[in-house]
């Protein structure tokens, strides 16, 4: 009876002693659980911390070569300015060029023309011919200011042209000192300017003020012909309106590229540095 009373309790030590080790069992798996979930868990902010940190880089690097594109375009569309100002003057000069506005006396052919082109308001005989001599006398004396104009415009223009095409080909991304000449003519142009529309005027004084320009107004005002003033007019005007905007366009143009200039070598030295990082 005693060995029988014995055996219940060691199978209770043997009992509670599996209990004790599944117990212990239970716990160390539980902390190695929770150890891997914390572990987990930081490598996973970790992982996030590096994709947002890489799309912030990503975000940068994209608004910095945004900035610098639009910093490169700039020069490019002040130059294609540049151009059609050039032109613009060009025109305007090449218009009262042309045009030597002489009398035609067509009144001396009679018949219907003596009918529509006659009258009082019409020279004949030895006025007709005088008004024809002072009307080639007076174009000849405009012409220089304007030829200046014209030769003038055409080379600034042939300028802007070629700094253009530099700029589509990259020369100025290969060799950045191309953007400081430019910097420098440019703004040497755009002084240049100021001189040149003040001598186109003095000279357009000088022949509105000229003794040949003034008998032709006479002749021509005392018929009832207008349009013959001895005074600017409308293309003149322009002339130096848009002499003016080439002042402003030009030293427009110097400033942007020096900031071109600059734009270019902050990315070339970004790119070497990446170079020696990598």
């Amino acid at each position: 009876l005693c060995w029988h009373r014995k055996m219940p309790e060691r199978g209770r030590r043997d009992q509670s002693d599996d209990y004790k080790s599944g117990d212990k069992r239970y716990t160390h798996n539980r902390d190695y659980s929770g150890y891997d979930a914390e572990e987990r868990g930081t490598a996973g902010d970790r992982r996030a911390g590096e994709n947002r940190q890489r799309d912030m880089t990503t975000a940068s690097h994209r608004h910095e070569g945004t900035s610098r594109r639009h910093k490169s375009l700039s020069p490019g569309i002040c130059q294609i300015a540049e151009v059609f100002v050039n032109l613009l003057i060009i025109i305007c000069a090449g218009v009262p060029y042309s045009n030597d506005g002489g009398y035609r006396d067509l009144a001396s052919l009679g018949g219907l023309y003596s009918y529509y082109y006659g009258g009082a308001s019409a020279f004949t005989g030895a006025d007709a011919k005088r008004v024809q001599e002072l009307d080639r006398l007076f174009h000849e004396l405009k012409r220089p200011p304007y030829v200046y104009a014209m030769a003038a415009g055409g080379i600034v223009m042939i300028y802007a042209f070629a700094m253009l095409g530099l700029g589509i080909f990259r020369v100025p991304f290969r060799c950045p000192p191309v953007l400081l000449v430019e910097a420098v003519l440019s703004f040497l142009i755009g002084l240049g300017y100021i001189p040149g529309i003040a001598i186109y005027f003095v000279k357009l004084k000088e022949i509105y003020d000229n003794p040949i320009c003034k008998e032709r107004e006479q002749m021509y005002r005392s018929k009832g012909h207008q349009g013959f003033d001895c005074k600017y007019n409308g293309a003149d005007i322009a002339e130096g309106l848009f002499g003016v905007l080439g002042v402003a366009v030009f030293i427009f143009g110097a400033v942007l590229a020096i900031r071109a200039f600059r734009s270019v070598r902050e990315l070339k030295k970004q790119r070497t540095n990446e170079d020696d990082h990598f």
